[in-house]
């Protein structure tokens, strides 16, 4: 039931991000960190890019935030990895490993600096 629910939410969600372009509505919400300090969070971006991503625009997704565009194939994995937790655990396993997600968390943290100092 969680799963149905979840689903649902993410199919309206990508509705809305492929139906309303987010530089153009109000329906979106702004970065408060960029608000607050004019500097740009790893996440800065992202709804622009879903939209483009969602009309298959892939370069100008990838102008507005190129982590994002890059962390797709692995978020799908991991979903996938979720989903097949139970036939495929090494699968699984190798997904989470603490060196996969510190390479991630590194990557996130080199991503938030590089844009905020070019």
């Amino acid at each position: 039931m969680k799963k149905s629910i979840l689903g649902i939410v993410l199919l309206l969600a990508a509705f809305m991000l492929y139906s309303y372009d987010p530089s153009h509505s109000e329906l979106f919400p702004k970065c408060p960190f960029l608000m607050l300090t004019g500097w740009q969070c790893p996440g800065c971006g992202s709804q622009r890019a879903m939209h483009q991503l969602l009309h298959g625009n892939v370069v100008a997704a990838f102008r507005y935030n190129a982590l994002m565009v890059m962390a797709v194939p692995y978020v799908l994995l991991l979903l996938v990895g979720e989903w097949k937790r139970r036939r495929w655990p090494r699968f699984y396993a190798a997904l989470n490993h603490p060196c996969v997600i510190l390479a991630v968390a590194f990557l996130a943290v080199a991503w938030w600096v590089g844009r905020n100092v070019a």
